[in-house]
């Protein structure tokens, strides 16, 4: 009996003391800790949340930093050469155009019916029914000049006729010089999805690769989500974010005060990005023409840059008109460009506003803004 009683009181001090050390041995010895964000591959994109109102895609997360942990500091590349690095990429979209127009140009009799099959490529690649025709007739003419045509002579005219409706002679640089200590202000604008927060983040990167210092103006205050982004964006290449402190404050107050932090703590380029709104809103449209008017009370703004999906094409040009009477443009942004084989619209959107592109972009990744280059794009279209 006294064996049996002893077994009993062994068992019950091992299960209490294994159930005690269950218990505490977690607290004594182990700490839990946050997960660190980790920065997502370059070819990888997230989109802003359903609804937003802007559906743009982006390489970063649309949580602001201070949600998710500190990020940590990213050092961009510099911006030179980007274009000629991404040029492969453009002409997996583009080549189809290019391809289609020099099998019809090589054809051995060039009748009416095949001068008509080549407008009718171009204005399916969104140059244009005016800039189309002016094309056909320029080539038209050279044809009969030259008489006898080989594919090297093909390619060349259609090069020296693209890079002509292109307009090699325009200005396409940035103002990001600061003057006297004031800093050089771009004010980022358009309507809704083309991809603005997501274009002034890439700016911001690639503005920093090149040595440059930057602010942020989130001047999107209808959606809280942009003014997160830009901070996220801000934050992967230490730059700040001046922002509102509440949903639907006024965008001219939040522009005037990033300008102003700007001009105190003497950055070199200040980037204000703007709410999307429809080109068909008067009001919202008059919204826009204050930020500007506002911001001119402290400083002059260098760059307005509007910012066009090319994949709507005509569309993209009423919507282009309309900013261009509200605020004076000086420069186009030709977002997702690498998803369409309709780069005509860089012919047609010169044409019609008389500014140049001055970027685009091709692809989803932080890096994928380029400086346009007509040269490099005329290749990667002819292949």
């Amino acid at each position: 009996m006294e064996y049996v009683i002893l077994i009993i009181v062994i068992a019950v001090l091992a299960v209490g003391t294994g159930g005690w050390l269950l218990f505490v041995r977690p607290r004594r010895g182990r700490t839990l800790e946050a997960p660190k964000p980790q920065a997502p591959p370059a070819d990888q994109a997230t989109t802003a949340p359903a609804g937003s109102g802007d559906a743009e895609s982006s390489a970063v997360p649309d949580t602001p930093a201070a949600a998710t942990g500190v990020l940590e500091l990213e050092r961009p590349p510099p911006s030179a050469g980007r274009m000629v690095r991404l040029r492969a990429r453009l002409a997996r979209s583009q080549s189809s155009v290019g391809s289609a127009l020099l099998n019809l140009l090589s054809r051995d009799r060039l009748d009416d019916d095949t001068w008509d099959e080549i407008e009718e490529v171009l204005i399916t690649a969104d140059v244009g029914v005016v800039p189309a025709r002016l094309m056909v007739d320029e080539l038209k003419t050279k044809v009969k000049v030259l008489g006898t045509r080989s594919p090297d002579d093909v390619r060349g005219l259609l090069k020296a006729e693209l890079l002509t409706q292109l307009d090699e002679g325009m200005d396409r640089s940035l103002r990001t010089t600061p003057n006297h200590g004031i800093p050089a202000v771009i004010l980022m604008v358009g309507v809704n999805g083309t991809g603005k927060t997501t274009t002034c983040g890439k700016l911001a990167r690639a503005l920093i690769g090149d040595g440059r210092t930057v602010l942020l103006g989130a001047a999107d205050t209808f959606r809280a989500a942009a003014a997160d982004q830009l901070q996220t964006w801000g934050q992967r290449v230490g730059a700040k974010t001046v922002r509102a402190d509440r949903e639907g404050a006024d965008p001219a107050s939040v522009a005037f005060e990033a300008v102003s932090e700007g001009i105190e703590t003497g950055v070199d380029v200040v980037i204000v990005d703007t709410a999307g709104r429809l080109h068909t809103k008067v009001g919202l449209m008059d919204e826009l023409g204050k930020v500007k008017r506002v911001v001119e009370k402290k400083t002059t703004v260098d760059e307005v840059l509007l910012v066009l999906d090319a994949t709507t094409g005509q569309n993209g040009l009423r919507q282009a008109r309309v900013f261009a009477e509200v605020v004076d443009v000086t420069g186009i942004v030709l977002t997702k460009l690498d998803g369409t084989a309709k780069g005509g619209i860089v012919i047609a959107v010169q044409r019609e506003l008389g500014v140049p592109v001055k970027l685009v972009g091709l692809g989803e990744g932080p890096d994928d803004l380029a400086p346009f280059d007509p040269g490099a794009f005329v290749d990667a279209i002819l292949g």
